[in-house]
């Protein structure tokens, strides 16, 4: 029983039920931890610009070296100048993302990104903007005209194209399932070495699993970086490929 309690930490339940006619708007911790997530990048990156210290330190310096490290890895290694007008949105994305990921660390918190429906929601937004910034810059013949290359034999085509097609809708839905998967499941795997914990109970055998649970724990700081700056990294090449025709 203290093992099926610890797993449903991993699911999202309804903190305050809310309907319009068969429309459910009920909102879940889910849903409040994106709200959180939203506050803190707003504050942080506000609080960040605001103090203009020459010299930066403390808050300003970390952010601005982040900020900085992320625009010379989005926008002069894949977007290029033409892109940059999509940098706010990446690093705002990858920002988001993070905090999700952090927040789901704290005890009594929940990871909204291993929840299938925040992960997708980001990778449908993702898909929006990429088809959108496509048609924009080259307008829609122009865009979709890539699915049928020239020189290519019409017997070709037949098969090219649904493949065209398919690969823009398998490109958001690996972006989701991939948060999605390794969130759950570093976070399933703490939760079992804390059930050995609980079904033990033997002052020599809990140190082991505590230990690695603690060990996991430092490991999920690492993965929820690297989580948020492959889907936004991701998400930048999409964007980029979209811009520029030639890719």
């Amino acid at each position: 029983m203290e093992n099926i309690h610890l797993m449903e930490h991993l699911q999202p339940h309804v903190i305050y039920p809310l309907k319009i006619g068969s429309l459910d708007l009920s909102i879940s911790n889910a849903v409040v931890m994106i709200w959180i997530a939203s506050v803190l990048v707003l504050i942080t990156l506000t609080l960040a610009g605001r103090i203009g210290r020459l010299v930066p330190k403390g808050l300003q310096n970390l952010m601005e070296s982040i900020v900085s490290y992320l625009k010379q890895t989005f926008v002069t290694e894949i977007l290029g100048e033409e892109g940059m007008a999509w940098f706010p949105f990446v690093a705002t994305l990858f920002f988001f993302i993070l905090y999700c990921n952090l927040l789901g660390l704290v005890p009594k918190m929940f990871t909204a990104t291993s929840n299938i429906n925040v992960t997708a929601s980001l990778a449908i937004v993702v898909f929006l903007c990429t088809q959108g910034v496509g048609i924009y810059k080259h307008g829609p013949f122009g865009y979709f005209k890539r699915f049928a290359p020239k020189g290519i034999h019409p017997a070709i085509l037949v098969i090219m194209i649904p493949i065209e097609i398919i690969s823009q809708f398998a490109k958001p839905f690996a972006l989701a399932i991939r948060l999605f998967a390794n969130m759950t499941a570093g976070h399933l795997v703490i939760l079992v070495f804390l059930g050995m914990i609980i079904m033990f109970k033997s002052v020599i055998i809990v140190p082991f699993p505590l230990a690695m649970a603690v060990a996991m724990m430092a490991f999920e700081i690492f993965v929820s970086l690297i989580q948020a700056f492959i889907f936004s990294i991701l998400a930048t090449m999409y964007i980029a490929e979209a811009i520029h025709e030639e890719h």
